[in-house]
């Protein structure tokens, strides 16, 4: 009887292990020669900040995305059941709208065709946008026959980019700009008459940071990913000094994918 309670244990556990070798080859690839292509469209939103808060920003009023998108190319080997490598070319709008009160923040603005640098203290509106591509080299690995997980660097450049915004006078009545220093000559700024900032051409045409994507396998061939992209570059050229901290790209994805 012993030898039958033996039996069925030991075709049990192989039966468990041939399930779950069919579940990992049902939602493949599984050998090392396996490779393919993967097919991505989400919808893209973030934002461009100093990291961390600067002690000028006193309070973040308004914050909301400009509908953002990426369209992407991906292609994948694994060298094993759960390692791999990927790559690929992913095509992004991002962009953003925010409204913060801020004092003591150095700028550089445009009031009636005439230039200021200094000190503001007020409200600020800020829009960003950015159009480019981003080429990623990731390391992957299989959680799991339907999760995976990538993660690595990427190098984005920017076929587009823009950086303007409008200051003037906050909801308590205070906006103005101390000319130079923090102690210079005070110009008021209101609704009426903002003054302006353009920091286009002050931009650089490229950033590099990292990239984690996390896949989840919804069908055969059909997967539902998230991604963030960290910029660890500041996106101003160097020696730019009309806003006195560096500002990095940070934005997370949420799509669906093809996987052939």
């Amino acid at each position: 009887m012993k030898y039958i309670y033996f039996i069925a244990v030991f075709l049990l556990f192989a039966s468990a292990a041939q399930a779950q070798e069919d579940r990992w080859t049902k939602w493949g690839p599984t050998a090392p020669s396996q490779a393919g292509v993967i097919l991505r469209a989400g919808y893209t939103i973030g934002g461009t900040t100093p990291l961390p808060l600067p002690k000028e920003i006193r309070s973040i009023n308004e914050f909301s995305p400009k509908g953002g998108g990426t369209v992407a190319m991906d292609v994948y080997k694994m060298f094993s059941r759960r390692w791999g490598i990927m790559a690929g070319w992913h095509f992004f709008y991002q962009g953003f709208h925010t409204g913060a009160d801020v004092k003591n923040y150095k700028m550089s603005l445009t009031q009636e065709g005439n230039t200021m640098s200094g000190y503001f203290t007020g409200c600020d509106i800020t829009n960003t946008h950015m159009l480019g591509m981003t080429i990623p080299l990731l390391a992957t690995f299989r959680i799991s026959p339907r999760w995976n997980v990538s993660a690595g660097p990427y190098f984005s450049t920017y076929f587009k980019r823009s950086f303007e915004g409008e200051v003037y006078d906050n909801k308590d009545g205070v906006g103005y700009l101390r000319v130079d220093d923090p102690t210079g000559e005070k110009v008021n700024i209101d609704h009426s008459n903002p003054a302006t900032y353009d920091f286009e051409d002050d931009m650089r045409n490229w950033n590099g940071g990292l990239e984690v994507v996390f896949d989840w396998k919804a069908m055969r061939h059909l997967n539902v990913y998230g991604s963030i992209d960290w910029g660890l570059s500041s996106i101003w050229d160097k020696g730019f000094e009309a806003v006195d901290f560096k500002m990095y790209p940070i934005y997370a994805t949420l799509g669906v994918a093809y996987r052939y």
